[in-house]
């Protein structure tokens, strides 16, 4: 399928690896030229070069933490008028809720719902007057089925998926779309953070809980990258315009429920 999105330019965020790098790699593959962010310098530049020889479209790497004020801006300088956005930051870390201080609730409020709204008001109104745009939203299958070690990270998705569908109706008829990936145990370095620091907890090995987590899986793996970003790209495709305000779990089959 030709997703018709050839020439278009994407602003991809936190894509030097995991998720964010996938939607990138598929992106490009179908001649989306690049603006990709991401806090290490030098993995940004090297994940541009190997995009570009890979695909040969324009990568423009933009390094910053776009959860702050000069990643943002640093982002929005290098891509100012993007035809997609596909917006992604890093998960706030895992514990007791109790535990958490003010500053751990506000820093995951910061990274997982407030920056995204932000990069959205930057660009949304350009792509209604140029009558297209794709906004993708990587989020969590945790804003479906939450976990109380997940709290701080359920807590900040929630409030951007409920940004999201308060205001995606409003840009349809401009041929505006924003959407929202829910992922679940996709072979990352954050899964194997996360799963790390549950088995310490749990007094098991890292493999055993991976095996555990594994054998829970319906489809009886864990996701691939490429496979998730394979379903961002076609989010971003001319083919989806009148899908909006959704929120699309990409599980293996984990969650219980119809709705």
């Amino acid at each position: 399928m030709d997703l018709g999105i050839r020439g278009r330019t994407a602003l991809v965020c936190g894509a030097s690896k995991g998720l964010g790098r996938a939607c990138a790699e598929a992106l490009a593959a179908e001649g989306v030229n690049l603006v990709i962010t991401g806090r290490d310098g030098a993995a940004l530049a090297a994940a541009a070069r190997e995009l570009a020889d890979a695909h040969g479209v324009t990568v423009t790497p933009a390094a910053g933490d776009i959860t702050t004020d000069a990643g943002q801006a640093a982002a929005l300088a290098a891509c100012p008028a993007p035809d997609i956005l596909v917006n992604n930051a890093a998960g706030p870390p895992l514990g007791d809720w109790r535990t958490f201080s003010r500053e751990q609730w506000l820093a995951a409020a910061d990274s997982n719902m407030v920056a995204a709204i932000l990069m959205i008001r930057a660009v949304i109104d350009g792509m209604a007057e140029r009558r297209f745009g794709r906004i993708v939203n990587i989020t969590s299958a945790m804003v479906k089925a939450p976990i109380p070690p997940l709290a701080l990270s359920v807590a900040a998705r929630l409030g951007l998926t409920g940004f999201v569908k308060t205001v995606a109706g409003s840009y349809a008829k401009s041929n505006v779309t924003i959407n929202n990936l829910l992922p679940e145990m996709f072979e990352t370095d954050r899964l194997t953070s996360n799963l790390q620091k549950i088995a310490a907890t749990a007094g098991r090995t890292l493999e055993a809980e991976r095996e555990q987590r594994r054998a829970g899986v319906p489809a009886g793996r864990f996701g691939r990258p490429a496979e998730f970003g394979a379903v961002c790209a076609f989010y971003c495709s001319a083919h989806t315009g009148y899908m909006t305000g959704q929120n699309i779990l990409l599980d293996g089959g984990l969650y219980p429920g119809t709705f």
